[in-house]
């Protein structure tokens, strides 16, 4: 544990996001959650009078017992704020606390496709904090906005990266099977979702067939130029709590069979900088044999939930090799990965 813990807020601190952020911050070696965040109608309660709490643990009695707080800079005096915001609201407000001198580490969408943030997956592309100078200089602030992927994109992305790194990879089909978690709280009336597929979520396919090429791209001094890769999906919200599956085929850049495919996801690490921190997967990628798996419910806590899990790999006569990749999207895919973002930029004295 570090001799001091930074002081951290969260951000829309009350909603699905917001509480898993307060959940893996409960006791985090490297940060000290301090300032609970929330809309103007839950300020001035407590934490525990005003969030309907709706994971299986308990509510941590620290986070319990602090007093809500606009979501301002002069309200939230730490370094370091998690902003599990809506991408409309943080459009607006995550720039006021990186003008503050405060880093952002989002879960909102409302950044990620400008040229100076980077979508940050710290298993895959490290080295795209590097941006970080270049937005200071553009926007004239000392804090940052760093942003986690959408949270269908960042299992697949995970595996496409270890098969780009081995392989090359130039076609990707996905398809998507989306835990209702995904749409936050009170989300998808159950009318709609029992006994029910919905194969459509607002904005989402754009996002999944973008954003991947972003991460899995190369820094060029001050842009990422994006990965030539074409990503066609499909995405859908089924009933599921937790843990998003993803059906993906792919066209690898030169041949390999399941086996060979199946020993490079699962030979797989995070670069240097990244294997150390706290947050970082051990494995990062788990393969597993068996032919029904993964399952969102026996699996999707796997390596506390920030393990991507790979399965059924086999031949596709299409393209040339499909699986299932499983991530959890509340974790892995949201609160999670922004902690191990803002572990990463830490180490890189970013954030400090």
């Amino acid at each position: 544990m570090m001799s001091r813990r930074i002081p951290v807020a969260v951000l829309g601190a009350t909603g699905s996001v917001g509480q898993r952020f307060v959940q893996l911050l409960d006791d985090h070696p490297w940060f000290e959650l301090a300032v609970l965040a929330g809309s103007e109608q839950r300020v001035g309660k407590t934490y525990a009078e005003t969030c309907h709490w709706t994971l299986p643990l308990p509510m941590p009695e620290k986070a319990a017992r602090m007093t809500i707080v606009e979501s301002e800079p002069e309200f939230v005096d730490v370094p370091l704020v998690f902003s599990a915001l809506p991408s409309s609201i943080a459009k607006e407000r995550e720039p006021l606390f990186a003008k503050a001198g405060i880093a952002v580490c989002t879960n909102a969408g409302a950044f990620r496709q400008e040229l100076d943030v980077p979508i940050l997956l710290p298993e895959v592309n490290p080295g795209h904090a590097g941006l970080i100078p270049v937005q200071r200089k553009n926007r004239g602030w000392s804090g940052l906005i760093a942003t986690n992927p959408n949270c269908t994109s960042t299992g697949a992305t995970i595996a496409l990266r270890a098969l780009l790194d081995s392989f090359g990879v130039q076609r990707v089909l996905m398809v998507s099977m989306q835990a209702l978690s995904g749409a936050g709280y009170p989300g998808v009336p159950s009318m709609d979702i029992i006994d029910n597929v919905i194969p459509f979520i607002s904005n989402e396919e754009s996002k999944v067939q973008w954003e991947p090429r972003k991460m899995l791209g190369t820094l060029a001094g001050d842009h990422i130029e994006l990965a030539d890769i074409a990503i066609s999906a499909h995405c859908n919200r089924v009933s599921v709590s937790d843990g998003h599956l993803v059906c993906v085929s792919a066209e690898l850049g030169q041949s390999a069979d399941p086996a060979e495919v199946a020993q490079a996801l699962s030979n797989f690490q995070a670069p240097e900088e990244a294997r150390k921190l706290p947050s970082c997967p051990s494995p990062v990628i788990k393969v597993t044999n068996r032919d029904d798996r993964p399952q969102p419910r026996l699996d999707r806590m796997t390596g506390n939930g920030m393990t991507t899990v790979v399965g059924r790999l086999r031949e596709d006569p299409i393209l040339q090799i499909k699986f299932i990749v499983l991530s959890h999207n509340t974790i892995r895919g949201a609160a999670g990965g922004s902690i191990f973002n803002a572990e990463l930029l830490h180490s890189q004295g970013m954030i400090t």
